[in-house]
């Protein structure tokens, strides 16, 4: 498997004679850990000559909505950078993943109260989990030259250089969902966005609007609370707008309270989540008859067990686990990161200012197969390199994570027509 890259990069000569006369490796490091960067080995280093590369990664692991999911992203992003250290690490260096693991419980004060903490032993975020929590940093991360990798598919990243995104947006998510659903599902009437009232559940939403406008649908948004046992009136919502399709952007426990509930009251028609909506553990759960039935998932990529290079090096990377698309998307998350440190590196060295620059001028990222390479555009405009294709997946108990592939990437009518000129929703 090939993860490490960054001694096939043109500009490796540059390289090679920056280590010759530093003795060392290709960039300024030192031996504190100031801005992330270090000439001393990692705590639990692979290759003890190589320096120290320290991301943080700011998470959901206990209390918030997305723990079920948080937890194997930040265990797949462990992975991830441990077999990059077993190729050899990038340019000089191993990447410590494990020493900055803060975990902000889905609340954006916490989250930028954790940020404050890391903000100067860090070179880069690994992680952050969470559209809002994420903008509460923001600018203190343009100010720091830290960039970012998002747990979320907020339509504002693509408008902003600190943060490497991948797969199509919550938004252009949401459009694809709903023209899959009016070409597959006999959607005819009426739709309605039911979410979060944050940039998540908003982003979804503005989606929604959008396809429900092209398709000539009625459209409805329903506010839905954070908290399974807090549903009642969402399900009452539902009931009364008795709408063809659902398109519900909440954590997976919420989606379950809803379409369990709607469906013990008669509700029949189609439901289309957006990918964090779902959890394998859901199958087993009283909702589970009316998911089986109603329920796909529009998400940015194929689920754990999909057949691509990089699919299997994750589970091979991953060993003896318990399948979630959580470990899918901390593992396809890490691609971009990996590309713009080995694009600073052959640049001249890797600091956090080189680091930025290296992400802004990404032309495509080798996603060994999860996502095709354009996916990692990020030069240009937003309009021509955000990414619009998205999966559909049906439930299948089969299935490692409990669903598979009904459409593969597809960017339907409304997203490829959309002028995406400004983030589709913005609480700011």
């Amino acid at each position: 498997m090939r993860i490490s890259r960054h001694l096939l990069r043109a500009g490796v000569g540059a390289a090679v004679a920056a280590l010759v006369l530093t003795g060392c490796r290709s960039s300024g490091g030192s031996d504190s850990a100031a801005d992330g960067i270090t000439d001393e080995a990692c705590p639990q280093a692979v290759n003890d000559d190589n320096g120290c590369i320290y991301l943080g990664v700011i998470s959901d692991l206990t209390k918030g909505p997305f723990a079920p999911l948080a937890v194997p992203i930040t265990d797949a992003q462990k992975a991830f950078w441990q077999k990059v250290n077993e190729d050899g690490g990038v340019g000089g260096y191993d990447v410590d993943v494990t020493k900055y693991v803060q975990d902000a419980e889905y609340n954006p004060e916490i989250h930028n109260r954790k940020y404050q903490e890391i903000r100067k032993d860090i070179l880069a975020l690994g992680q952050t989990l969470g559209s809002s929590q994420t903008l509460a940093i923001l600018e203190d991360m343009k100010a720091d030259d830290v960039i970012g990798v998002p747990a979320s598919w907020n339509s504002a990243w693509e408008f902003e250089d600190q943060i490497l995104e991948s797969g199509a947006n919550y938004c252009f998510e949401a459009m694809n969902g709903v023209d899959w659903a009016v070409a597959n599902r006999d959607v005819g009437d009426k739709v309605a966005a039911v979410g979060y009232d944050n940039d998540y559940g908003g982003d979804a939403a503005a989606g929604v609007e959008a396809a429900a406008e092209a398709n000539d649908l009625e459209y409805v948004e329903i506010k839905a609370p954070p908290g399974q046992d807090q549903q009642a009136e969402t399900v009452a919502s539902v009931l009364r707008e008795d709408p063809d399709l659902l398109v519900i952007s909440t954590g997976p426990a919420e989606m379950a309270a809803i379409v369990g509930g709607a469906a013990a009251e008669g509700f029949d028609g189609t439901v289309v989540g957006s990918s964090p909506t779902w959890n394998p553990a859901l199958l087993q759960s009283a909702a589970a008859p009316a998911i089986e039935a109603l329920y796909f998932q529009a998400g940015p990529w194929g689920p754990f067990g999909t057949d691509t290079p990089g699919h299997e090096a994750m589970r091979e990377a991953l060993g003896d686990v318990t399948p979630s698309d959580g470990y899918t998307a901390g593992w396809v998350w890490s691609y971009p990161l990996l590309a713009a440190l080995e694009q600073a590196d052959a640049d001249g060295g890797i600091t956090r200012e080189s680091l930025v620059e290296a992400a802004k001028s990404l032309e495509e990222v080798d996603y060994e197969g999860m996502l095709p390479n354009e996916a990692g555009k990020n030069t240009g405009e937003p309009a021509d390199s955000a990414y619009r294709a998205s999966v559909i997946s049906k439930v299948d108990k089969d299935a490692p994570t409990g669903v598979s592939i009904e459409q593969d990437l597809t960017a339907g009518p409304t997203a490829e027509a959309y002028d995406f000129s400004q983030p589709c929703f913005s609480l700011q």
